[in-house]
């Protein structure tokens, strides 16, 4: 299937505009920057974690290629960009990751996902299980609509997205006790993150890390 949809609408890298190539070599050198860096914050970027977060990881920094690419699978719909973005995360978190039971991500509004048709994070999440060879469940459930991150301060970030995220139903079930992973697409002021882990620690989650693609600053 991948196959013929190649070949009836040719990829072309978000890059570069490179006609043929999903996401070319040069491209996706960004993405794997940090593989071999310790885990944890590099020296020179702020060293606040977000409450409740045992480890923090990602994988570039929001710019370029990575950038163009973000937008391309979260804008342009272009979903076959999840797998390469997911592969990169799967082997950040096999070199840096310090445990996780089960992966997880951060969900949108279900208005949203009908608008785009999918949820990049979760995308993001199964394929980056399936190549960590882990469970993935849906274990955040979105309960209200938040005001646009951009637009606030730090502090009225965090109070913004605290209350929009509640432990999914399989959280208080299956994986009730388990180490969550968190995958989502981009990390700004980490206030999204701190919210779903202060929901999955409520539900009954024994500890939760997180790792995104990029992040903004």
């Amino acid at each position: 299937m991948r196959a013929l949809l190649d070949l009836l609408l040719p990829p072309r890298c978000p890059g570069c505009a490179l006609e043929g190539a999903l996401l070319c070599e040069p491209c996706r050198a960004p993405l794997y920057r940090r593989l071999e860096e310790p885990p944890g914050l590099p020296v020179g970027l702020p060293a606040s974690m977000p409450g409740g977060l045992l480890q923090l990881e990602w994988c570039a920094m929001y710019s370029g290629s990575v950038r163009a690419t973000l937008h391309a699978l979260k804008y342009g719909g272009e979903r076959r960009l999840a797998r390469p973005l997911a592969t990169a995360l799967a082997e950040r978190w096999r070199r840096a990751g310090r445990g996780g039971d089960v992966l997880t991500w951060v969900p949108v509004l279900r208005a949203r996902r009908r608008e785009r048709g999918f949820d990049q994070a979760e995308e993001l999440a199964r394929l980056a299980a399936a190549a960590l060879d882990l469970p993935v469940a849906p274990l955040l459930e979105r309960r209200q609509r938040t005001a646009a991150q951009h637009a606030l301060g730090q502090a009225q970030r965090a109070s913004n997205t605290m209350a929009a995220f509640a432990p999914g139903k399989a959280l208080t079930g299956a994986y009730e006790g388990a180490w969550v992973v968190v995958v989502d697409d981009i990390l700004t002021t980490g206030a999204t993150l701190g919210a779903c882990a202060a929901a999955l620690l409520e539900g009954g989650a024994a500890a939760v890390s997180a790792i995104t693609v990029a992040r903004d600053r």
